[in-house]
């Protein structure tokens, strides 16, 4: 019985400590898309970059990095860093997310915002 058990320890403590790997990078990917999604909610308002740094920031925690780039009216926010703890030292994987928004103060979402207030109309449905 000991020999047994002293074999299936390391096994059991490896699988252990993948499963704890798997959480804390899903976690911290959880994190960073909703990192990405505020910061570009906030720089389609018209925040500033560095402002949008300070909200990515606060919410994916202060390894994390942000970049803004610009597409005509089109605004990305992407977030990426590694796992933090000594998950993150172990295996070294990097993680990213990114999110797109139409800025509020292009003429094409001008027109949007215009468009979809005209299709606003009840849904009907038959039997």
């Amino acid at each position: 019985m000991t020999a047994e058990f002293a074999v299936a320890l390391p096994a059991v403590m490896l699988l252990l400590a993948l499963l704890l790997a798997g959480s804390a990078a899903g976690v911290t990917q959880l994190r960073f898309e909703e990192a990405a999604r505020a910061g570009v909610r906030a720089l389609a308002r018209g925040e500033g970059a560095a402002a949008v740094d300070g909200i990515v920031r606060r919410l994916a925690g202060e390894s994390a990095g942000s970049a803004v780039t610009s597409d005509g009216g089109w605004l990305s926010v992407t977030v990426s860093g590694r796992v933090p703890g000594s998950v993150g030292s172990l295996v070294p994987w990097t993680l990213s997310a990114r999110s797109w928004a139409l800025s509020e103060s292009s003429p094409a979402s001008a027109l949007a915002r215009v468009g979809a207030a005209h299709r606003h109309q009840p849904l009907r449905l038959s039997a």
